[in-house]
């Protein structure tokens, strides 16, 4: 928390940034499980979901809380969350080819 709000860092307590550890831990869980079980689709959109959020939490802290500054602290996860995300999205279309493609075999 020190290297990431440091535009107001007196606005961040212990609590806070143990809640932002946990957070932390169970975003890495999920992810880890998607990259385990890639075409389970459910997991794939949740673990989608974790990037839309993680970007949209650091945008926000950055433009709109106004508690971080455009620093590597706050750009490496933004660039995570970002090329993630497009990667996903990217790899998203793979997993509906498949599932449409076991659907035809099915019939």
């Amino acid at each position: 928390s020190e290297k990431l709000y440091t535009a107001s860092p007196g606005l961040v307590n212990g609590l806070q940034a143990r809640t932002f550890g946990v957070w932390t831990l169970l975003s890495s869980v999920i992810r880890c499980l998607c990259a385990i079980d890639i075409r389970n689709r459910t997991l794939y959109h949740i673990t989608l979901f974790t990037f839309f959020l993680a970007l949209a939490h650091f945008l926000s802290e950055v433009f709109i809380y106004r508690t971080a500054a455009l620093t590597i602290g706050v750009m490496a996860p933004l660039m995570v969350a970002s090329f993630s995300i497009m990667g996903m999205l990217i790899g998203l279309q793979y997993l509906e080819v498949e599932a449409l493609s076991k659907n035809k075999k099915k019939n």
